[in-house]
């Protein structure tokens, strides 16, 4: 029994921290969810004063959705685990109300051992009734160990006690905030089904504009096109002066060798390239800055303190018009009024440009990785300014005309190939 009672002692030690840590993990994730749909309440709040649906205020919506799901799904998992905290703290409370049982018997015989002792001799009767010293002795002893017996069962009882009493005040609590979570949980399921019905209501009352909305698809395509081709040919040219610079500096150094050769001077050159082959157009910090950026993926940080994917990478459908697909070479975050964007890793500005109906934007060099910054109204850098990681590079642009929406396009390229940045930036 003992033996029983320290093992469950130990699981009590080693057992209930895990849960602990495993509800704090799902806490945190809780704390983090809803302060993004406290966000994107407040984005919501603004499509609200416009008195037309816009496509925006569905996006949101589904958004929040989509958070409030993932909420509901953080309860259950905090839920099933207080439950099974509580099915370990009453069988532990189980196993130390037997304990003490067993104890306060134990007890109670000892007493009642002592008590008919007494009623038959004194100990002292019992010591001077020793036949020899050596027996007096032992009795003495006997006396003495049966006394130190009684002390240490008392003791440990009131021990056992005050464990029972700190086991029930822990059922208790957890008791208090399974039930919280529970309460939690029927709330927001009930939030879940009106933003729901919101979702539903914007999507028919944008379904009767479909010739409006396909208007305005193709004249925002014809911007994203443009902005595409432009970046793809700021891109390209910046990797042509690179290439022609390298084969500039490869010939200087053959010349020189050339020459050396005739004044018979031979020095250790960099091997030339012919014509036809790869140049490898990056300095050697730059091949560093690429390698560190490189390493970094899934680490960036997001280019807005707060904010959501509205637009993922590559081909998506349409939230309203049906078999109509957009391709995405970046993606577009959305965030609050007055946001500013900022660089997601260290590297050079290497243009500023602006394209009618799209604003500003800018681009970073990081090696033969480049990031891309569209959707701006101020710019705070120049060209050739060296930036760091969440350094603030400008202001991003606020739709009035369609409910406060202030959204910020992110494109990541390698050499001439667009990456998908969901697959670069922290989770």
């Amino acid at each position: 029994m003992k033996r029983f009672f320290v093992f469950v002692l130990i699981f009590s030690v080693v057992g209930l921290p895990l849960f602990s840590q495993s509800i704090k993990e799902l806490e945190l994730q809780r704390k983090r969810m809803l302060e993004s749909i406290s966000m994107t309440n407040k984005m919501l709040s603004k499509t609200q004063q416009s008195a037309n649906s816009t496509i925006n205020r569905l996006v949101i919506i589904r958004k929040n959705i989509g958070l409030r799901q993932k909420l509901i799904v953080n309860l259950n998992q905090e839920i099933s685990v207080l439950d099974q905290t509580i099915d370990t703290l009453q069988n532990e409370q189980n196993t130390l109300e037997l304990h003490l049982n067993n104890l306060k018997k134990d007890y109670a015989r000892l007493l009642q051992e002592s008590q008919m002792r007494q009623d038959t001799y004194s100990e002292l009767l019992f010591l001077f009734s020793s036949q020899s010293i050596a027996q007096a002795y032992r009795r003495m002893r006997y006396l003495k160990e049966f006394s130190d017996y009684r002390k240490r069962q008392a003791e440990e009882i009131i021990s056992v006690e005050k464990k029972v009493a700190f086991q029930q005040q822990l059922l208790t609590q957890t008791r208090d905030a399974k039930e919280s979570l529970r309460q939690q949980k029927e709330s927001e399921s009930q939030k879940l089904k009106t933003e729901q019905q919101k979702a539903n209501q914007t999507y028919y009352s944008l379904k009767g504009q479909e010739r409006n909305l396909r208007s305005q698809l193709t004249r925002q395509q014809r911007i994203a096109n443009a902005l595409n081709a432009k970046i793809e040919q700021l891109i390209a040219e910046e990797i042509r002066r690179a290439e022609e610079r390298k084969r500039a500096e490869a010939a200087a150094a053959a010349r020189k060798k050339a020459e050396a050769s005739k004044t018979g001077i031979v020095r250790k050159q960099t091997p030339t390239r012919t014509q036809g082959q790869s140049i490898d157009y990056m300095t050697k910090e730059e091949q560093l800055i690429a390698g560190s950026f490189a390493a970094n993926k899934g680490r960036l940080p997001w280019p807005v303190e707060k904010g959501f994917i509205s637009q993922h990478f590559g081909i998506q459908q349409h939230p309203i018009l049906q078999h109509v697909t957009t391709n995405n070479k970046g993606i577009y975050i959305q965030t609050q009024r007055n946001a500013d964007a900022r660089a997601i890793f260290e590297g050079v500005v290497t243009e500023r440009f602006s394209l009618p109906g799209s604003n500003n934007a800018i681009i970073i060099k990081h090696g033969n990785y480049r990031t891309v910054y569209a959707n701006l109204t101020t710019i705070y850098v120049r060209e050739g300014q060296h930036v760091s990681a969440k350094q603030k590079i400008g202001r991003i642009y606020t739709d009035d005309e369609n409910g406060g929406k202030t959204e910020l396009y992110l494109m990541i390229w390698k050499d001439k190939t667009p990456l998908n940045p969901e697959l670069w930036l922290a989770h």
